[in-house]
């Protein structure tokens, strides 16, 4: 029996894209991924994830990633119904993962308060039918779905990497990181708009415009 595992990486930042990543082992295989040590990424550092990463490649019998611009989160938060939204995108992308890899059996870590519809949203965007076991933190009870977490961390990583290359130092990309904040209050006010790497979406950036209009306001 072929199982896979299923996760998500930046789903908070209002800087960068959303990973989606899945992998496929062989049922008797996945007490080897816990062997290798893997658990949920964001208890591991950098360096850590990146060499489990590498092993996870060579152990599975396939992996595959999808990246969720920030254009495409934000048309869906803007445009879609409420139900539609940022989870009902992460259901459609985890699918995507599933309908490439093809398990009999898929945990997923799921995204919706209500981790069975989660899970029901994602089987019906599929062309079979599988077993799909969405779970909230799954990516710190199996290792499976660790491995996978393991993966997207990477891969947004290097993402995030790249766009430092091009932007200059952010942060980390979140809104409670105060480089993140000083950097994008900087860029508004010199570019009078956000990077085209941002959420527009997010609440961060209307509260940022917020503040600089004030302090102009005061200022005059």
């Amino acid at each position: 029996m072929r199982v896979c595992g299923v996760d998500d990486a930046g789903r908070g930042p209002v800087i960068g894209p959303l990973i989606i990543a899945g992998v496929l082992v062989e049922k008797e295989k996945v007490s080897e991924l816990k062997e290798l040590g893997v658990r949920d990424s964001k208890t591991l550092p950098a360096v850590k994830r990146e060499k489990l990463a590498i092993e996870i490649s060579r152990l599975v019998i396939e992996s595959h990633l999808v990246e969720l611009s920030p254009k495409a989160l934000d048309e869906v938060v803007h445009r879609a119904p409420k139900l539609k939204r940022l989870n009902y995108l992460e259901a459609v992308a985890m699918a995507s993962v599933i309908e490439k890899l093809r398990p009999e059996v898929a945990y997923v870590d799921a995204s919706d308060v209500v981790p069975d519809r989660f899970g029901r949203d994602i089987l019906g965007r599929l062309s079979y039918k599988p077993k799909i076991i969405s779970e909230h933190y799954a990516d710190s009870t199996y290792p499976i779905v660790s491995a996978a977490s393991i993966l997207a961390k990477v891969e947004r990583d290097r993402r995030v990497q790249e766009l430092r290359t091009q932007y200059g130092e952010f942060g980390s990309g979140y809104s409670t990181d105060e480089r993140t904040i000083k950097f994008l209050e900087d860029y508004y006010k010199e570019n009078k708009v956000f990077p085209p790497i941002v959420r527009r979406s997010w609440e961060t950036l209307q509260n940022i415009v917020n503040r600089i209009e004030q302090s102009k306001l005061r200022d005059f």
